[in-house]
């Protein structure tokens, strides 16, 4: 396999996208911040020292995905048709999933995983003053759909 994002010379690129048609394409991710089962019931309870944790993280990840070309030097800027950003409360841990959506001429893979990077790093943020011991984790791309290569599902899940 050939990696796309170098040239001639072994320098890296950013691909030529010119013709490639435009297609709808989606892609889904997630991730894990892992905490105490306490954390977790100030953010269900509303409790936590800087407000409502999930309403804050959600705006990051959807701001995150719509500047990913901005954070990721060889990512193409996107038109996005749709970002969305789920949080599950789990009994140690928030569970994150984003899913983006554009017609383009390149994938929306990075803007899945950035979304759902943001989240879990404004769910830190928010909540470090109660516990500094969280980690990030399980950060991955569960599927993508459109363009040349076809769909993904990451056999992982």
């Amino acid at each position: 396999m050939e990696l796309t994002h170098i040239n001639e010379q072994g320098r890296a690129r950013m691909v030529d996208v010119t013709k490639k048609d435009v297609t709808f394409r989606q892609a889904e991710a997630e991730g894990r911040v892992r905490m105490t089962p306490e954390t977790v019931e100030l953010i269900r309870t509303g409790g936590a020292p800087k407000g409502d944790v999930l309403a804050v993280a959600q705006v990051a990840g959807i701001l995150a995905a719509k500047r990913t070309h901005e954070l990721i030097p060889m990512c193409h800027p996107l038109r996005l048709t749709a970002v969305d950003i789920a949080f599950t409360l789990e009994e140690a841990a928030v569970h994150i999933r984003s899913k983006v959506k554009c017609k383009g001429e390149t994938g929306v893979e990075m803007e899945a995983l950035t979304a759902v990077s943001a989240a879990a790093l404004t769910v830190y943020d928010m909540c470090k003053a109660v516990q500094r011991d969280m980690e990030i984790t399980d950060v991955r791309l569960c599927r993508k759909s459109g363009g040349k290569s076809g769909d993904f599902i990451n056999a992982f899940m």
